[in-house]
């Protein structure tokens, strides 16, 4: 076999197994995060923090494997490879026991204050991040041998890692996590990155040895005759930096478009990365066979970072600009409509959304929005190595210099963005002030190219900047375009709380699912008000999720209710709320809002049960549904076991249990149940509930309970106590959900209604 025939053998081998070592990665990102954030909650400084830490090792990572690879042989840097992947895969096997048998469960401590949870989720995530980050450098140098071939080289490794990653990302939600838990799924990352260890291993057996390379200083590129000037690789350096700030910026409000579209899924997170990770699969494979022909990469690449601000930037602005009954957008616009969209699972009360809605949700629509910006963000890559690499020695200390640039960039995109942009101007703004930083790439790109192409590029990010349509038509296009005159829309870094009129009132839709009603009434005030009226004297009262605050203010009936605490992740509910609460019809949402019993607290409710050890008389989560994304947090086994330790004697918790894990998980924990004449609504308590419906009803016929819910949700509540009834324990073998194996909110994702 030839030199030519064995590099491509070598580089289809390799490629094999770091795209199983991509999936893996992915898989552990989203598991991972799972675990950490039952410490530190899912309220979004949480989430932020421990996607920056992860980022943040990777980057660590990068520049280490950048440097080890200077300093060693291609045959003993993919052994450094395969010892690494090893390394992965041990402690991907080890991690749950870490972070929770140990973080969680016993390092309360760890996380009292912000900046401890922040060094505590860094110091905790850097040991297998900054081995993740030493792959790619020391793969490149393991397997570049001539300048040549070094940007089809890395450009393969590259796309192969990204189509692995993509792999892992629509996996873990769709199928790992349904069967397998998340200890299965991370078990399973692990076998991926043995695999790939082993992979090296073999492929370094085959390697001649060599002494390790001894550091010489770094060759500049040389220049292609009749092509532009070399830059420094100090530029190349503070443009891929840039590149990682833009496409992180892009990655968070493409989520929240996505999230809101989709309708706050359990999926959405995982099948978003898997589109992402496809189209910069795609485009790196595209450019790694052409990158040897290009004699302009300053021009190139400038053209692609424009570009993917622009592409994307036209796309979500015709989503809003277009008329509603253009062919493709009357479909979306119904979809909007809809309160759940494509149904889940067999509980979920859906409209008939079959098959063609799940493939337009899931697939095409992110296709048509985000792919285009990620294939040009592959299609960089391998014009960016074209530009950089000078010697094989020197190839993998390279790419690691860039990767930890862009990975910083990544960090800071993420933070700046998640935390400070959405908040201040919103996902339009997030856009717009993207469209702005892309018009001096493209200024960039003509004085360095003289190419009026640019010019005319930054004409058309100029107007997008400007005419980007803003915060409300874009939500409420996605909402099925209710009237824009009488509709409400909020915006913060937990999500988009819209308020559409209906004929008596108006319904809250949170990310683009159904919420709740205004004025209150039905499922939301029994939750709150029928554990207020079966309690003797609930003093303290906690409600997980302020929603339109019916739970809240029904919870609150009672004059011997001292104390309502609220635990809530958006600011956007209570000021859209605020908005509201002064017309006609309102006079509640009024009187809760003024009501000076009530504190609200912006915290992840589970998290805040468990840290601030106080007890309550009463504690609801609000409806929820269990198949959206975290849900399982307030419906696990655990969570139950916490709000017992969180009672005080004789307390009581209201639960909407829509599936048989959650009410088997509810009486294991809580055994003493009462039902109202339906099995989903369960009050229960660790002390046995004795059904009085007369006392119960004394309480609700007084006049200031009669004043406070109207007689007519008086009747309704009354006919509720009449039908109570204890309810049944679940047998000892029932299926509940756990921490570790949240199976509802996973639950049948292929199930769609026909």
């Amino acid at each position: 076999m030839g030199p030519a025939a064995t590099r491509r053998r070598d580089l289809a081998l390799a490629a094999v197994f770091f795209s199983l070592s991509g999936a893996g990665a992915l898989v552990y990102q989203i598991a991972w995060q799972r675990l950490l954030a039952l410490s530190t909650g899912v309220a979004v400084h949480s989430v932020a923090i421990i996607t920056a830490a992860f980022m943040a090792g990777l980057g660590i990572g990068s520049h280490v494997g950048g440097a080890l690879s200077a300093r060693r042989s291609p045959r003993r840097s993919l052994i450094a490879f395969g010892i690494i992947e090893l390394g992965i895969a041990v402690f991907a096997a080890l991690s749950v026991l870490l972070y929770y048998g140990g973080l969680y469960r016993h390092g309360d401590a760890l996380y009292s204050t912000l900046p401890r949870a922040t060094l505590t989720h860094f110091v905790s995530l850097l040991p297998p991040t900054v081995l993740m980050g030493m792959s790619l450098p020391l793969l490149v140098r393991g397997l570049v041998r001539d300048r040549a071939f070094a940007p089809r080289t890395i450009g393969v490794l590259y796309g192969a890692n990204a189509l692995g990653a993509a792999a892992g990302a629509i996996l873990t939600p769709w199928v790992l996590l349904r069967f397998l838990g998340i200890r299965g799924a991370i078990l399973a990352g692990a076998a991926g990155s043995a695999a790939a260890a082993l992979g090296a291993l073999l492929l370094a057996r085959r390697q001649e040895s060599k002494e390790p390379a001894t550091p010489t200083p770094e060759p500049e590129v040389e220049a292609v005759p009749g092509a532009e000037r070399v830059q420094p690789f100090g530029r190349w350096v503070a443009l891929y930096a840039f590149s990682g700030l833009v496409s992180l910026s892009l990655e968070i409000v493409w989520f929240r478009v996505l999230d809101v579209t989709a309708k706050a899924s359990a999926f959405t997170f995982g099948t978003l990365l898997s589109v992402y990770l496809l189209g910069l699969s795609g485009g790196t494979f595209a450019s790694a066979a052409r990158s040897h022909l290009v004699r302009r990469p300053l021009a190139v690449f400038l053209w692609c970072q424009a570009g993917i601000v622009f592409v994307t930037g036209l796309a979500h602005a015709l989503l809003v600009w277009l008329p509603a009954d253009w062919p493709g957008l009357s479909w979306l616009v119904h979809y909007g409509k809809s309160a759940y969209g494509v149904q889940l699972s067999p509980f979920a009360a859906s409209e008939a959304f079959g098959w063609p809605a799940f493939v337009a949700v899931y697939a095409l629509l992110p296709l048509v929005l985000i792919g285009p910006s990620t294939f040009l963000m592959g299609f960089g890559f391998p014009v960016l190595q074209r530009a950089t690499q000078a010697d094989p020695a020197t190839s993998g200390r390279r790419v690691g210099v860039l990767q930890a640039a862009n990975i910083a960039g990544c960090v800071v995109g993420s933070l700046v963005t998640g935390l400070v942009l959405i908040d201040a101007i919103g996902t339009s703004g997030v856009f717009r002030l993207l469209c702005l930083g892309a018009v001096v790439v493209a200024f960039l790109g003509l004085r360095v190219t003289r190419d009026a192409r640019f010019a005319a590029l930054a004409a058309g990010l100029l107007m997008l900047a400007v005419f980007f349509p803003p915060r409300d038509p874009l939500w409420l296009r996605l909402h099925g375009d209710p009237p824009p005159a009488e509709s409400l829309v909020e915006e913060d870094a937990a999500g988009v709380t819209v308020l559409a009129p209906r004929p008596d009132g108006y319904v809250m839709a949170i990310n683009g699912r159904y919420n709740s009603w205004l004025p209150y009434g039905w499922l939301h005030t029994y939750v709150g008000a029928l554990p207020a009226l079966v309690h003797a004297a609930p003093e303290q009262v906690a409600i997980i999720g302020l929603g339109s605050g019916d739970t809240a203010w029904a919870a609150g009936l009672r004059q011997e209710t001292r104390h309502v605490t609220v635990f809530e992740l958006a600011s956007s509910t209570p000021r859209l709320l605020a908005r509201v609460a002064d017309r006609p019809g309102m006079e509640r949402v009024r009187s809760f809002l003024d009501d000076r019993r009530v504190t609200l607290v912006y915290d992840d409710g589970r998290r805040r049960l468990r840290s601030d050890g106080r007890r309550y008389d009463v504690i609801v989560a609000d409806a929820i549904d269990y198949d959206t994304a975290m849900s399982n947090n307030i419906y696990s086994i655990e969570y139950y076991r916490r709000v017992k330790d969180s009672l005080k004697p004789g307390g009581l918790v209201c639960v909407v249990a829509k599936t048989p894990r959650i009410r088997a998980g509810l009486s294991r924990v809580l055994p003493y149940t009462v039902t109202f004449g339906r099995e989903d609504l369960i009050l229960a308590g660790a002390e046995p509930i004795r059904i009085d419906s007369t006392a119960w009803l004394a309480r609700l016929r007084t006049e200031p309970v009669i004043d406070y819910l109207g007689r007519g949700r008086v009747r309704e509540i009354a006919a509720l106590l009449k039908q109570a009834a204890h309810g049944r324990p679940a047998p000892p073998t029932a299926e509940v959900n756990v921490d570790l194996e949240p199976k509802d909110e996973f639950l049948r994702p292929l199930s769609v209604a026909r």
